[in-house]
């Protein structure tokens, strides 16, 4: 089983056990203010929207106020007004998002009460209201969530909308494909996408099977309606696979949140639902998921909404921190729950770290480092109109630590959909990128490991949705790390499969594959899914592959073999 990774990969890496202690700070910080009372939550958002290198702060509100944003100067929070005219009106989710790779943030913002929002950053953080030349609706489609991730690998960034209509319950969730031109096209259809209103609260872009395309998952909203799992079938179009992947729950899902917290490669989903209990699914590596819940101890059987996995103590395993909803109906709920992994997968809820304050009903949470000392603090939204909390992680530790920030080239410019592996001797983490998750959140744009006693990581690799690899050796503990994508490209020998090693990647036209089975047969099929070469190998475990005549671009190689059938993504520059 899956789950015991987790403890050989502690008893190796090695950590200092410590008194884990957070403190609420949101009025010194300079934001002791409430989102308003919003009939199921409002979101908040905890990422560097100025690129400075700090963690900022976006808070939706209700209908009395506008969209609040906080620049952080060194740890200290400062109210700016960044969309002038100001408007007021009620405000689920914002993301920060560059939608035309020009290295600036562009902001979108939905609503269940008002029209989605698209403001382009035209330098400067000045803004301009590009909504109705994008190609968005101009009426209330009643959204709460929003994701971003690039399902056809063109290197923009797409948007998932989730809509919650039970007013008409007639308009479903709509799958936006980025032109690359300051538009959008409504793709729901042509994509195979479900075209019933679901009553959708949040959706999350992911790899679910490693193969190079990002599917999306869907939490939906009442009992009728099962969880989607959309497969990318990478020729644009999905399959709905939910009920075959035993990620399909009916449920009264509210969010999802996506990590690896098995340190398999593969990436789990935690989803909240009402108080019969959230529901974790450990990914098995062959598109099916296992619940885990009971196992592991993290049911809540409280009204769960906003979920997220971080390493609080840098000891190298994920925590969970829970956000729930309180009523007077019902005594019993919980405000909040704080599950610390015991480094072997099973998680607890441990006594005295500061959170027990906490009595106020809360909805959305998010992540990032207000001080970048190292240590990941969480912000959560409140409701009825109780100010926000943050939460400062001071947690005394002689545990490490290492940041990741990804800039794409070839890829889209925020790096959303990439793989970030590191190792430390022979043992790893893996981080996925996101943009929009949780319950109408967003977390830094920081990926952050602990790595307990160690002073330093071996590798870094990340692996792009363009199909560039790139691997930084050696990297001191402490830091953060900015990656671009192609400057520190895989050499031949610097990794391989367990049962196959294919280099260059990109390649020029030579194309070298070796394996330690007899390689029978290795096709080369395009963008579209159509096959452009195909070659027989008989009786070799090496081959060299001639792919000159093909145009620059991404290709799928499958490797059939005596181990079965590989994918994998070849990039040609020629």
């Amino acid at each position: 089983m899956r789950i015991i990774t987790s403890i050989f990969f502690l008893v190796y890496v090695g950590f200092i056990h410590a008194q884990i202690t957070f403190t609420e700070v949101a009025s010194p910080s300079g934001v002791g203010l409430s989102c308003g009372d919003t009939f199921l939550g409002n979101g908040i958002t905890f990422h560097d929207y100025d690129n400075d290198g700090w963690d900022d702060l976006t808070i939706n509100t209700d209908g009395s106020s506008a969209l609040r944003f906080f620049r952080n100067v060194n740890g200290v929070f400062s109210q700016e007004f960044l969309l002038l005219p100001i408007e007021s009106y009620q405000s689920k989710q914002a993301n920060w998002v560059d939608i035309d790779n020009d290295g600036d943030k562009d902001l979108f913002v939905t609503s269940d009460t008002e029209m989605v929002r698209l403001y382009e950053n035209t330098g400067n953080m000045n803004f301009q209201d590009i909504t109705l030349t994008a190609g968005f609706p101009t009426v209330n489609m009643y959204s709460y969530g929003a994701s971003w991730g690039d399902y056809n690998n063109d290197g923009y960034l797409d948007v998932f909308i989730s809509n919650r209509d039970e007013v008409t319950y007639n308009i479903p969730n709509f799958l936006y494909r980025n032109n690359g031109d300051g538009t959008f096209t409504n793709v729901t259809v042509s994509a195979g996408l479900v075209t019933t209103a679901n009553s959708s609260f949040c959706s999350a872009f992911f790899d679910f099977n490693n193969d190079g395309w990002q599917d999306i998952f869907v939490a939906n909203d009442r009992v009728v309606y099962p969880n989607f799992l959309y497969k990318n079938n990478g020729d644009g179009t999905f399959t709905e696979v939910g009920a075959s992947s035993g990620a399909g729950l009916y449920m009264n899902a509210m969010s999802a949140t996506v990590d690896d917290f098995n340190h398999d490669g593969w990436f789990d989903l935690y989803i909240t639902n009402t108080s019969a209990g959230n529901v974790f699914l450990m990914n098995n590596g062959d598109e099916t998921f296992s619940d885990i819940t009971a196992s592991t101890g993290t049911a809540f059987n409280g009204w769960g909404w906003g979920a997220v996995f971080l390493d609080v103590e840098n000891d190298a395993d994920l925590d969970l921190y829970v956000s729930g909803m309180l009523s007077f109906t019902n005594i019993n709920l919980i405000p909040y729950a704080f599950y610390e992994n015991n480094n072997s997968g099973i998680f607890s809820q441990p006594a005295a770290t500061g959170f027990e304050i906490d009595d106020e009903s809360s909805f959305s949470n998010a992540i990032g480092d207000i001080n970048k000392d190292g240590l990941i603090d969480i912000v959560v939204a409140n409701d009825e109109a109780s100010d926000i909390f943050l939460w400062k992680n001071e947690t005394n530790t002689n545990n490490n630590w290492l940041k990741v920030r990804l800039q794409g080239s070839v890829s889209n410019r925020d790096g959303i959909g990439s793989v970030i592996e590191i190792g430390i001797n022979g043992n790893k983490q893996y981080r996925y990128t996101l943009c929009g998750e949780g319950y109408l959140s967003q977390n830094s744009q920081t990926e952050h490991f602990g790595i307990g006693l160690n002073t330093s990581v071996d590798y870094i690799k990340v692996s792009w949705l363009s199909g560039i690899v790139d691997i930084l050796y050696n990297i001191p503990a402490n830091q953060e790390i900015q990656l671009t994508e192609g400057t520190a490209p895989l050499s031949a020998d610097a990794f391989s499969d367990e049962r196959l090693d294919i280099f260059p990647n990109p390649t020029h036209g030579l194309l070298n594959v070796r394996a330690d089975q007899q390689i029978d047969k290795i096709e080369i099929y395009n963008f579209l899914g159509q096959q452009v070469k195909s070659f027989e190998i008989t009786g070799s475990m090496e081959a060299s592959l001639d792919l000159s005549p093909l145009n620059s671009g991404i290709y799928i190689l499958k490797i059939s073999s005596s181990n079965g059938l590989k994918q994998l993504r070849q990039i040609i520059k020629n």
